[in-house]
């Protein structure tokens, strides 16, 4: 819990009361005017508090989110260290011999750092230009009928001859 006290989120419990108070008070206002006889107030006075709602339902959901994302401080840090050092690997290469390596492998990122299966890195894949000798027909066909209404501006698509 003492991740939550930091000044970021100190802020944001700050914000959170404010907001919520802010607009279950706007509701209030609302209301009494609705009572006075403004026949839209109702309206608002029901939209105030589903605003308010809101605010604690991200409120809460962020808490969640960090409460989970962080391990918690009671594990051991040297105890992980030890048991799956990064530091000693072996490689596949080398028939099962132990090898020097500054780069975790794949179990050891899979235990630090927890998957997020919906949020991946876009794949961009490098489109590679065709030769000059390439062109296909139709594109050849299409070039020459745009190179012949560029040469008669007058005429209609209907009185091109290919």
């Amino acid at each position: 819990m003492k991740r939550l006290w930091t000044p970021a989120w100190i802020a944001r419990h700050v914000a959170m009361v404010v907001l919520v108070t802010t607009f279950l008070g706007l509701g209030w206002w609302q209301v009494s005017r609705a009572a006075a006889g403004n026949a839209i107030s109702w309206g608002y006075a029901v939209e105030w508090p589903i605003f308010a709602g809101f605010v604690v339902f991200v409120w809460w959901r962020e808490v969640r989110h960090a409460l989970r994302g962080v391990p918690p401080p009671d594990e051991d840090v040297t105890a992980s260290a030890s048991a799956g050092s990064p530091a000693m690997s072996t490689t596949p290469g080398a028939a099962g011999s132990p090898a020097m390596s500054t780069a975790p492998d794949a179990a050891d990122d899979a235990r630090t750092e927890p998957s997020r299966p919906g949020i991946r890195r876009p794949v961009r894949i490098a489109r590679v230009p065709a030769g000059p000798g390439a062109d296909d027909a139709d594109l050849a066909a299409y070039n020459r009928y745009l190179s012949w209404l560029n040469a008669n501006p007058g005429a209609k698509p209907g009185d091109y001859p290919g």
